[in-house]
């Protein structure tokens, strides 16, 4: 919190009238130190007193194994630093984050100039790189929820968490508009048509707070400029090729609600616009970004995105002139930080990166850090420590997969279920909370098992009743049982690792244990764990019920609150579900017929919620 928000109103007025009548008051430090003077001018001394030095390191950010000590930030003048999915603080636990920070903070204000760090990491459903943050379901699940004010809701918890760590930057949300559910970041989409990202931007708005210096406020980032979501075939990374009219039509207007919300950071793709690389693509960085939709924020660059232009290992001259002049202000360089800031200052000793450009950027960079108060305040403000985990923070995660669940079919009204019925639990995502989390979660890819502290579907289901069997591949159900309830769907994954180029059916587990339960003669009621459609239609006429439940989180007790019934579900799905993964992509309005049209979502038969 910085000075001005300890004022009251009266008090403020006073301060203001003083400081602009007796100078003094104000300090006789530069101006750029002085907090009542307006941004644009701190920003202005600010500039006119740094170094070619202060300007590159400005524009690095290093991840945080990638500097050997603290003292590389110092050094190296560096303007920010990550934790990429996997990089997390031994031990794992808040304090530790927030005494980290706080280390590599305080070497940012050695520098001569004193210019604060600025942290960023990807909580992208929760503060998920920590042990113990609130998990929520991925964006595909609260797209499915069609509640912008839950997720603004879920915008301000998760940055109340990261606050209590020290990070100030949020890279999230994602706002791609996944059109080929074969693409492994389709769990990371509101869903397949822009009005739907469009409508969540109000994440950002929880995030980002009423302002950037309040209590609890981080900056967020909205990802990945632009069309990373209609690639050809789903390819991570791959190549988007359409024309422009459609790649307005249907991939920039997130990026424009975002912009209008004063999102603070704009994150490139790694993919290609008609064989161009995002990275390199001036056109749609300098010109439809910044002028046309007139994004003043910080461009930022994917993590080791500017190596990836010419398509070899090793990022070389050209890259870095073309990135850079192509309007990404900060670029992440992991690990070669160093060789970076050398050929970034080469590019502009030699005049092929202008100096107005590399102003430009450090302009944009040096408005965030003051607005985000960090030059009043710093280091880590441990107040929302205990906010992490929390119950309030808790329950609004298990509000959101109630909200997020869809069902698709009720046979014989097998749902909900009976609190007094003999239930048959099966399958291995049942009592998995690494499954029913996905990717990014304490780790880039993800990990199935106990990952972190939560509730998963067969312990909610066992809260509810207590007439719950368990048998994770089926085995030892017979007839005597009313119902069986069969959790299965993918295992974690996160980008790359999760394209699904060939089929995208069940696994031959999940198909054994399925097998078990229909020879057993058993109404079964399937609940999918998923970061997308599964090509189920084969399966499908076998079982009484199916709940596309996505990936939920660390919550599953709002799972088993929608089994039992005691909500009615409401979520509708986000995306249109496959006849066959032939079909791919298939959206709504390309007149494919489906299994499931977008936007479809059963209700239970009336009763009094």
């Amino acid at each position: 919190m910085n000075f001005r928000r300890r004022l009251g109103i009266g008090a403020l007025a006073v301060g203001l009238l003083l400081a602009s009548e007796t100078p003094a008051l104000a300090g006789n430090g530069p101006a750029y130190k002085d907090s009542w003077r307006p941004v644009k001018v701190r920003v202005a001394d600010l500039l006119s007193r740094m170094t070619l030095d202060d300007k590159l390191g400005q524009m690095m950010q290093a991840e945080r194994l990638g500097v050997k000590s603290p003292a590389d930030v110092t050094t190296g003048r560096l303007g920010s630093l990550l934790s990429g999915g996997s990089s997390q603080p031994t031990p794992n636990t808040p304090v530790t984050w927030a005494d980290m920070y706080d280390g590599f903070q305080k070497a940012a204000l050695a520098t001569p100039l004193g210019i604060p760090l600025i942290y960023g990491v990807d909580a992208v459903h929760g503060h998920n790189g920590l042990y113990g943050a609130t998990v929520f379901p991925h964006n595909i699940g609260l797209g499915a929820s069609r509640d912008p004010r839950l997720v603004e809701k879920i915008g301000r918890a998760t940055a109340e968490e990261v606050s209590g760590t020290g990070i100030d930057w949020d890279f999230a949300p994602c706002l791609c508009v996944a059109r080929n559910d074969r693409w492994g970041r389709t769990y990371e989409s509101f869903g397949e048509v822009p009005q739907l990202a469009t409508q969540m931007t109000s994440i950002i708005t929880g995030l980002q707070g009423t302002a950037l210096d309040r209590p609890g406020s981080v900056m967020a980032t909205a990802k990945h400029y632009v069309g990373d979501g209609g690639t050809t075939g789903g390819v991570n990374e791959g190549n988007t090729e359409i024309g422009e009219q459609e790649l307005r039509a249907i991939h920039l207007p997130p990026f424009e609600a975002a912009v209008r919300r004063g999102v603070g950071s704009v994150m490139i793709s790694y993919s290609s616009w008609n064989s161009v690389k995002m990275h390199a693509n001036s056109y749609l960085i300098n010109e439809v970004l910044k002028k046309e939709l007139g994004f003043t924020g910080i461009v930022v660059s994917d993590y080791n995105g500017v190596d990836k232009i010419d398509g070899k290992s090793g990022f070389t001259p050209e890259e870095v002139e073309a990135a850079v002049n192509a309007g990404i202000d900060m670029v992440m360089v992991p690990y070669e930080w160093q060789k970076f800031i050398d050929t970034l200052r080469s590019l502009v000793e030699q005049g092929r990166v202008p100096m107005a450009r590399i102003d430009d950027a450090n302009r944009r960079i040096v408005t965030k850090k003051f607005e985000l108060g960090l030059f009043e305040h710093p280091l880590t403000d441990r107040r929302f420590l205990n906010t992490i985990g929390s119950r309030p923070h808790r329950d609004l995660a298990r509000q959101a997969v109630r909200e997020s669940q869809v069902l698709l079919k009720n046979e014989g009204r097998v749902l909900p279920l009976s609190k007094r019925g003999k239930i048959f639990v099966a399958g291995k995502s049942a009592d998995d909370l690494g499954n029913q989390s996905g990717g990014w979660t304490v780790g880039w890819q993800g990990t199935s098992g106990p990952v972190i502290p939560g509730t998963t579907i067969l312990q909610g289901m066992r809260q509810k009743s207590s007439t719950v069997t368990y048998a994770k591949d089926g085995t030892g159900i017979d007839k005597s049982y009313d119902v069986a309830v069969a959790v299965v769907g993918e295992t974690p994954y996160a980008e790359g690792k999760g394209d699904r180029p060939q089929g995208m059916g069940l696994d031959a587990t999940d198909l054994a244990t399925l097998r078990k339960l229909k020879d057993s003669g058993v109404p079964t009621v399937v609940v999918l764990v998923s970061g997308r459609p599964l090509d189920i239609a084969a399966q499908l006429p076998d079982w009484a019920g199916l709940v596309e439940s996505w990936l939920p989180g660390g919550e599953g007790q709002g799972v088993a609150d929608v089994l039992f019934g005691d909500y009615n579900p409401t979520g509708k799905l986000p995306v249109t579900w496959m006849r066959s993964a032939d079909q791919q992509p298939i959206n709504a309005g390309d007149g494919k017929p489906a299994l499931f049209p977008f936007g479809y979502g059963l209700r239970y038969p009336h009763r009094p919620w």
